[in-house]
């Protein structure tokens, strides 16, 4: 799959443009503006990644089911996300960012009512993995990648920026979410949310509508360096994304512990789920903070340097929920852990964009982000049956430490490598790469 040309983007009525044109766009105020629709569309449309989590109680509660088959709902979710990450991402190349955008919100719309009238929990995971898990995928990687075009000297903090809005819907979207489950029941709920989340979306979508200027892509081309070695890291381009898919998976399966069982966990330490949703609200919130952060960090030191750095710390904040299990605490540790493991996941599309060709950036970023989904499906699943077989979570923090540190020797042993082909001047910087 190759970036698409200007021709490829015919949604929108000035298909045709010249490299003024383009110029006049990248970095604008058209770009900012076009980047605050973005975080709104991916706000919104992350309320698929996030209701499922604060369901999880009465979800269990209403079929009767184990809390590792009430986790299974979850984990489609993010399969459906991954997989749909790659179908949006091509058509995005082939039409431009409006049309998957629309298509997801049709997605979430559709998939919220199934769900609100499922019958089994057969049916409602079937409603999260293939509809809402694919609709809401339109609302994160075709947008980051789109950001991309619009910005040159500022493409970092832009790209970060767009990301975090995945984030600001995970504060936002919880404590929403539980009170109309509180009031309303989960069946009203999710109910609702389908049909004012895709209206929002379509709306919001129709400034989306102006193709990308291709121009944009010049200078991160130009200044590419290394990006164009057909061994970066001196590794073939298959083993190295392979090894970022490997440490993607890792992470997010860390990373999935607190995210998916924070609410359950605060019901069964006697808290209630409100207080879940709030310290999952601190947490993504927070987490707002970190993405913004990484990526000015980024722009600095590059983005292995800031993997290794994030990865490090969501570890130590892994460990602090073992030994701390008390109201005021886990409240400190969720914020904290936010601040350490927000900047992870973006890290990777600019280690993609450092290391490959930008005729390949689309492609591997989708299959690394598509990797990270995958992880947090399997780490939510298993951390669930970790629970139902040792009975408490104790275990599960553990298995996410364990699985942290294989992402962070992977990223110090990638890191490794770029620091010999640094000091042997074979290879640019990471901030040559973006200049």
């Amino acid at each position: 799959m190759s970036l698409p040309s200007p021709h490829d983007c015919t949604p929108a009525p000035v298909t045709a443009f010249d490299p003024g044109h383009g110029a006049d766009d990248v970095d604008s105020v058209r770009a900012w503006l076009r980047l605050a629709i973005a975080v709104a569309v991916i706000t919104i449309g992350s309320v698929g990644m996030y209701v499922v989590v604060v369901v999880l109680p009465a979800v269990q509660a209403e079929f009767g089911i184990a809390r590792a088959d009430a986790s299974l709902p979850y984990a489609m979710t993010l399969i459906g996300y991954g997989g749909g990450s790659l179908i949006m991402g091509r058509l995005t190349d082939r039409f431009g960012v409006f049309v998957p955008t629309v298509l997801g919100a049709v997605m979430l719309g559709v998939g919220f009512a199934w769900a609100a009238f499922a019958g089994s929990l057969a049916s409602f995971a079937a409603a999260q993995g293939l509809m809402i898990g694919v609709g809401s995928s339109a609302a994160f990687v075709p947008l980051l990648t789109d950001t991309s075009f619009w910005f040159a000297r500022r493409r970092g903090i832009a790209v970060a920026i767009s990301a975090s809005g995945n984030y600001l819907g995970g504060a936002l979207w919880p404590p929403v979410i539980q009170h109309f489950i509180d009031t309303e029941g989960w069946r009203g709920t999710y109910l609702g949310i389908g049909i004012a989340s895709s209206l929002i979306v379509i709306a919001l979508a129709l400034g989306l509508r102006r193709p990308r200027p291709m121009p944009a892509v010049a200078p991160a081309a130009a200044g590419a360096g290394d990006a164009g070695d057909e061994r970066p890291l001196g590794l073939s381009p298959g083993a190295l994304t392979a090894l970022l898919s490997v440490a993607g998976v890792a992470c997010c399966v860390a990373m999935s512990m607190p995210q998916v069982h924070i609410v359950a966990y605060c019901g069964d330490l006697g808290y209630g789920p409100a207080r879940g949703a709030q310290m999952l609200s601190l947490m993504l919130a927070a987490g707002i903070v970190s993405r913004l952060v990484s990526g000015l960090i980024c722009d600095r030191i590059g983005g292995l340097r800031t993997l290794v750095l994030g990865s490090c710390l969501q570890g130590v904040a892994l460990l602090l929920f073992l030994p701390f299990d008390g109201l005021a605490s886990l409240f400190v540790i969720s914020a904290l852990f936010g601040l350490f493991q927000g900047g992870i996941v973006p890290s990777y599309a600019i280690i993609v964009r450092e290391l490959f060709p930008p005729a390949q950036a689309g492609t591997r970023v989708g299959v690394v982000l598509t990797a990270t989904m995958l992880g947090m499906a399997l780490g939510g699943w298993m951390s669930g049956r970790i629970f139902d077989i040792t009975g408490s979570y104790d275990a599960a923090f553990v298995n996410g430490v364990a699985w942290n540190l294989v992402n962070l020797t992977i990223a110090l042993a990638l890191l490794t490598r770029l620091r010999r082909r640094e000091s042997a001047g074979s290879r640019s910087t990471p901030r040559a790469a973006r200049a």
